[in-house]
């Protein structure tokens, strides 16, 4: 939690015996360019996760991601109706479609640090709880993934581009 700002008054305070006249103005004032720009934080270092990626990969599976979410999918609407304190998908279906999708909004922010940040093995287990909560949300409204797989067939080879201008258009955006 931040510290509470010190509200300024306007009046300067006068130095007192333990302190010279020169820190009273401020530490950076006194500071050189060059002390200034050594100061400042860097900005983060780009850097590659290839390397990060290669250990954490597996052996080639015949088994898809859409495998997976589909298995996924399954277990989340089984808990749909379930005991909400046996389950965290139950609990989440429970609390309701805010709730759902506060949490994804919470996942996806996470995921996004991680990204920013060049964190290879963090941005995986954000990515999976991502889609773990965009799962239970398409549980909550009723979407199946087969729903969302043809939506992406339907997209494949069309440029993004294109795709996007022909969205019909929101005349308030």
């Amino acid at each position: 939690m931040p510290k509470a700002a010190k509200q300024d008054t306007g009046a300067q305070a006068a130095p007192s015996k333990k302190t010279s006249p020169k820190k009273a103005v401020g530490k950076a004032a006194l500071k050189s360019p060059q002390k200034k720009a050594a100061g400042k934080k860097a900005a983060p270092k780009k850097t590659s996760a290839l390397p990060a990626l290669k250990e954490l990969r597996t052996a080639p599976s015949r088994e898809t991601g859409a495998d997976v979410l589909d298995r996924l999918f399954d277990v989340v609407t089984s808990r749909r109706g379930a005991d909400p304190a046996l389950s965290h998908s139950a609990r989440l279906l429970a609390r309701g479609r805010r709730k759902i999708a506060q949490k994804f909004g919470e996942e996806a922010v996470e995921c996004l640090i991680e990204a920013v940040a060049g964190n290879a093995r963090e941005l995986i287990g954000e990515s999976a709880d991502v889609l773990y909560h965009l799962v239970v949300m398409w549980v909550d409204v009723g979407i199946r993934p087969d729903d969302v797989w043809a939506e992406l067939a339907r997209r494949e080879g069309t440029s993004g581009v294109a795709e996007k201008a022909a969205r019909p258009h929101d005349p308030l955006a």
